[in-house]
């Protein structure tokens, strides 16, 4: 039998449930403005008070380095008795000391620890430049000289997206044939299991497609995010991750009597792993032991890490193979017990 038919008829009910439609693509669209924009981890106004023991030349010089440089704003000039006050008040994120004429000391509110380090580093780079003696060493930043957050963001949030759309959206897809009593009718038809599988899969596919159309537009002109490696290459890396994702889908469809069941496993079971053990917030590398061997087992892991190396890095396809094999792997496994179990689960 012919598979074209079956694909037509598939691509008729994605496209008739214009609801499904918005949430496929409109979710990645939301999530990488999201992402890009809202949510940072970059400090762009630390709020600075200023001490000193005794005003001096250099004093005056790194001040109106502070006042001059765009990350900072000096609020105010305290005494040095006040400083852990003014801190704890919450009116400046950091304070800076100068002791004497030889000495700087910079105090950072540390209740917020990503804000304190950077903020530190910011400053301590000031004060290298303008006050203290000339800095012994440079400091380069590569790939990101601007440290921008959604270089770190985009990769990760591709890897969440299409793992949870794709896997979400095949296994609602299935599952709604079984509870309509339609799946029954194929399974007893001569249709062979691969067909049905191919069917339901190619529409969601092409709308992959179309959203990693998107994503790549908008990282690239809207948050600046350079495609280092090529498009090809991610390309071709994020349509295997796209098919591992869409049997991982019909795999969660087996073993799912509803819809309802369908979708709290791909959302509740799949989105936490995503986003603890992937290294889409948190570096895996920071990760205790046995969270660590558990990440291993985590597609987006290895997706995410290829894709920062081909986008950021600019690294050439035969430096993410060890990621290539492992996703490729996981897709031939998801494959064979899907096609396994697809019979004997959805009758």
């Amino acid at each position: 039998m012919k598979l074209a038919p079956f694909i037509y008829k598939e691509s008729l009910h994605v496209v008739r449930d214009w609801r499904m439609l918005l949430v496929v693509i409109m979710i990645p669209i939301v999530q990488m403005l999201l992402f890009g924009f809202a949510i940072s981890t970059e400090v762009n106004n630390i709020k600075v008070a200023v001490s000193y023991q005794k005003y001096t030349n250099d004093v005056r010089l790194t001040i109106e380095r502070l006042i001059a440089n765009p990350y900072v704003t000096v609020k105010k000039y305290v005494a040095p008795t006040d400083i852990y006050t003014t801190l704890k008040a919450g009116e400046t994120d950091a304070a800076i000391l100068f002791a004497d004429g030889e000495e700087a000391q910079i105090i950072t509110d540390a209740s917020n620890p990503n804000m304190a380090q950077t903020s530190t580093g910011y400053l301590t780079a000031i004060l290298s430049d303008s006050y203290a003696a000339p800095s012994l060493f440079d400091s380069h930043y590569l790939y990101n000289p601007q440290l921008l957050s959604s270089y770190n963001f985009v990769p990760g949030v591709m890897g969440m997206l299409f793992l949870l759309v794709c896997a979400l959206m095949t296994a609602v897809s299935v599952v709604r044939e079984k509870e309509t009593g339609t799946m029954e009718l194929l399974l007893v038809s001569p249709v062979r299991p691969m067909a049905i599988i191919i069917s339901k899969m190619v529409p969601f596919f092409v709308l992959s497609c179309i959203d990693l159309t998107l994503i790549i537009l908008i990282a690239r002109y809207l948050l600046g995010v350079p495609l280092s490696g090529g498009v090809i290459p991610i390309v071709l890396f994020t349509t295997l991750y796209v098919v591992l994702s869409l049997f991982l889908g019909l795999f969660v469809s087996t073993v799912s009597r509803t819809q309802i069941m369908a979708m709290l496993i791909c959302g509740m079971v799949m989105i936490f792993p995503v986003i603890l053990l992937s290294g889409l917030i948190f570096p895996t590398e920071n990760l205790p032991v046995v969270l660590k061997q558990l990440s291993y087992i985590v597609p987006a892991r290895w997706y995410i890490d290829a894709m920062r190396k081909l986008m950021i890095e600019g690294l050439p396809l035969t430096d993410v193979m060890l990621d290539l094999i492992i996703l490729s792997g996981m897709t031939l496994f998801f494959l064979i017990v899907s096609l396994r179990n697809f019979k004997d689960r959805l009758s």
